[in-house]
């Protein structure tokens, strides 16, 4: 089995969704390396993209079409100015031209060159769709591809035939891996095992280095969201909260930029009631940011994007565990207990419901939370475990396929959950638990096997349409 770095994991992404939003952009990508591979972007004619299953069911609403066309325009979702996105889509459709790769332009005309397929769905994955490249010669490239959760795209052949793997030193693909290794080099943190195996993909200062650079990106997205009031886009109007969040919780404290911010919160009232209304507001900012095509920070999703930037907010400016080697170490665990969800089971809600995504993520959260408050390897799983075990079942059900409803709300119970998890484990004897995070995690998968397709992601079931669109 292939090893899977923190950092593809936990990673930059935009919003609103990775694999509906950021999957679509990179498989784009992915199709214009393989036309300048085997052909020349000057000798296409034309461009066709076709989505099926749950990607044509919500793909308005997660804005995959929009990631297409611009995936295809050769821009970069980690670079892009988001505040210009909707303007060089309403060039594309007004036009009728897209400038393929940033070199050749070609007739692009949306609903011909562009469609949704939401009749069919392909049988390798729900996530699927069809990218067909017309040459001038008559030629025609046709490539499908699969968004399989977090920004990862897939192919067929690719899941067949695994080549060029990572292999790392101390390959953990399950919990009891981690047991073993810590147990073997005689390791007391989780962390520690994880700085290992991350030198198969860069040196320790550079693993460190992007934990604090997540860290950085982190507080800007939170920082943005508490910074914008309004209506979300797409339809629902819903109205964006975390402001008025931030605003009631610091009354009458002025500040002028990010750092006097955090400084005023990191020196508000420790009360109960404070610490869970910030809590919701840091998940709050974050996932209004990426229902506005915001950049956020993917962990392991973007639907589930609020819940690890709440509690390590929460670690920094509540707990005395705020070091940047907190931070690393956090970033480190959480990452590190996402690769076994995605190897063992899935983190596609689109597979496996939004216990794919808010239960992954919390049990991400509580890992870390745990990692840094001086729980033991046994104990970091525990706490995963926890979590995720109340996350069992969660339905993916968006309102208008949109990841607003209840979407955004969820990552603040998700945060609540993950912190409460790391407290529970803190307090208790791991050998004596009933329950593994390997138990837990191939029920979640069986699950998400059991589930009903109209809980996945399609918006065919649950609030979805116990909710009319109209009376939003």
């Amino acid at each position: 089995m292939e090893s899977i770095s923190v950092f593809d994991i936990i990673k930059v992404g935009i919003g609103p969704s990775s694999s509906h939003t950021m999957g679509p952009w990179n498989a784009a990508e992915m199709f214009l390396d393989e036309i300048k591979r085997t052909h020349h972007l000057e000798n296409v004619r034309e461009i066709f993209v076709e989505f099926f299953g749950s990607l044509a069911k919500t793909g308005v609403g997660h804005g995959t079409d929009i990631a297409a066309m611009l995936g295809l325009s050769g821009e970069n979702f980690k670079t892009i100015d988001t505040n210009k996105i909707n303007d060089k889509i309403a060039e594309i459709k007004n036009s009728g031209k897209l400038l393929l790769g940033a070199q050749k332009e070609i007739p692009f005309v949306y609903g011909v060159h562009l469609s949704l397929n939401m009749e069919k769905s392909l049988d390798f994955h729900p996530n699927g769709m069809v990218f067909k490249a017309v040459f001038n010669n008559g030629e025609i490239l046709e490539k499908d591809y699969y968004s399989v959760g977090g920004g990862f795209v897939a192919t067929q052949e690719e899941n067949t035939i695994k080549d060029n793997c990572v292999i790392t030193d101390y390959p953990c693909h399950k919990g009891e891996d981690i047991t073993k290794y810590c147990e073997k080099l005689g390791i007391d943190k989780f962390s520690d095992l994880v700085y290992i195996n991350e030198k198969a993909w860069r040196s320790k200062e550079e693993t460190r280095a992007e934990a604090l650079y997540i860290w950085q990106q982190i507080k800007e997205c939170i920082y943005k969201g508490i910074s914008k009031e309004g209506i979300l886009p797409g339809g629902l109007n819903v109205t964006r909260r975390a402001a008025d969040f931030n605003r009631k919780l610091l009354g009458d404290k002025n500040y002028q930029n990010i750092n006097e911010w955090f400084e005023l919160v990191k020196n508000s009232d420790k009360n109960f009631n404070k610490i869970t209304r910030w809590i919701s507001c840091f998940a709050l900012a974050v996932n209004e940011e990426n229902a506005s095509f915001g950049r956020i920070i993917t962990a392991p999703t973007n639907g589930a994007s609020g819940v690890i930037p709440a509690v390590l907010m929460y670690s920094q400016v509540f707990t005395e565990f705020n070091s940047e080697e907190d931070i690393v170490k956090f970033i480190l665990v959480a990452g590190e207990i996402g690769t076994l969800f995605k190897k063992n089971a899935t983190i596609s809600a689109a597979m496996g419901g939004c216990q794919a995504e808010i239960g992954v993520s919390s049990a991400m959260a509580a890992a870390g939370l745990t990692e840094i408050s001086g729980g033991s390897p046994a104990q970091v799983l525990m706490a995963a475990e926890i979590a995720m075990e109340h996350h069992l079942g969660l339905t993916c059900d968006p309102i208008g396929g949109l990841v607003q409803i209840p979407c955004i709300e969820r990552n603040s119970m998700g945060a609540i959950k993950a912190i409460t998890a790391a407290h529970i484990a803190l307090e208790s004897d791991p050998s004596k638990a009933k329950v593994s995070l390997d138990q837990v995690i191939k029920s979640m998968w069986e699950t998400a096997l059991d589930m009903n397709h109209k809980y996945k992601e399609t918006s065919e079931g649950g609030l979805a349409v116990a909710v009319n669109v109209a009376e939003c």
